[in-house]
């Protein structure tokens, strides 16, 4: 099999191009070469996608998948399709649940409606670009390409900083400020269980690619740190009014959580049917937790993002989660 990885030294293109190579693929990668490293045995093309003749490179071959993780301007990705349309037996665009219109109804499908953007469109926020460049990938190649709209992803290579986040805490050890309830369902994909899909499934369109609500909770998934760290962390469960209350922001101050009840909590409840049904496989949340554990301490730190502006980092600093712990007054556990 032969593939192609538009991007391939990000979060998910990195993992997708380290996935082919896993099973023996002929893998080539096309990027600028500014940012990250690609896996070993790899064979890499540079390109500026949005110079002229940005694609030169990609003016011969023939590929059984390609996969695109473009999240620029939508007019960019269009000219990736167009240009490698007849010569793609497969084509995948890594897409976002970011593209749904807000307010968004918890368990909507994939014909929820979806931002406003232009196939032929230059950059604009990330859910216009992602948006768009559905719309662009779509107009070329109709139901020939899958729209893999992920979801929260987690795993080794996070280049947001969220689950390493939680495990840097963690490993500090001490009292831990854990956002209630224990049992608040999850939704995620694990970055190999992602790119598994993309290189595997034959769906088509747009389809929403994340785990089941409730694959994992807040409580299984700190709980699993706390194990893979070694720490005397104490999981101080602290109500989610008290913390609204407080002013905390779920999802930014305290990665991944989102309340019930709260305005983004569609992000974790979303209908993945389409998704099971043509092959989306999710391994457990504690062994992502532990890859990603001995991942972070291989590397370090969180790497940044591959060619775009570095995000402030996750979660609360330290002085602020003592001030909460103090004014909540919640008990360990």
């Amino acid at each position: 099999m032969r593939l192609l990885v538009l991007g391939g030294t990000g979060f998910v293109g990195g993992a997708t191009a380290a996935e082919g190579v896993r099973r023996g693929w002929s893998v080539t990668v096309f990027n600028r070469g500014l940012h990250g490293t690609a896996p070993a045995g790899v064979h890499r093309l540079r390109g500026d996608r949005t110079a002229p003749d940005g694609l030169a490179a990609l003016a011969d071959g023939e590929w059984d998948v390609v996969v695109d993780t473009w999240d620029g301007a939508p007019r960019v990705a269009g000219a990736a399709a167009a240009a490698l349309a007849d010569r793609a037996g497969r084509y995948v665009y890594l897409s976002s649940g970011s593209v749904y219109a807000e307010p968004v109804t918890p368990g909507s499908d994939e014909d929820a409606p979806t931002v406003d953007a232009a196939p032929d469109a230059d950059e604009a926020d990330y859910a216009r670009n992602k948006s768009g460049a559905e719309r662009a990938v779509h107009a070329v190649l109709g139901d020939r390409a899958l729209l893999a709209r992920a979801g929260l992803i987690l795993g080794p290579g996070e280049d947001i900083g969220r689950l390493p986040w939680w495990l840097t805490r963690i490993a500090r050890g001490g009292d831990v400020l854990a956002p209630g309830p224990a049992d608040l369902p999850l939704q995620y994909v694990d970055v190999r269980d992602l790119a598994t899909f993309l290189l595997e499934s034959h769906a088509s369109g747009p389809v929403n690619v994340v785990s089941r609500t409730g694959h994992a909770t807040m409580g299984g998934l700190l709980d699993a740190a706390v194990a893979v760290t070694g720490s005397d962390a104490r999981l101080r469960w602290t109500d989610p009014g008290a913390l609204l209350a407080a002013g905390v922001e779920p999802w930014n101050d305290l990665p991944i959580w989102i309340p019930e009840g709260h305005e983004y909590r569609w992000l974790q409840e979303r209908d993945v049917t389409r998704a099971y049904a043509a092959g989306l496989t999710c391994r457990p949340v504690a062994e992502t937790v532990a890859d990603t554990w001995a991942w972070l301490r291989e590397v370090g730190t969180v790497p940044p993002r591959a060619g775009r502006p570095q995000r402030a980092p996750a979660g609360l600093d330290p002085a602020r989660e003592a001030a909460l712990l103090a004014a909540t007054g919640a008990a360990p556990v």
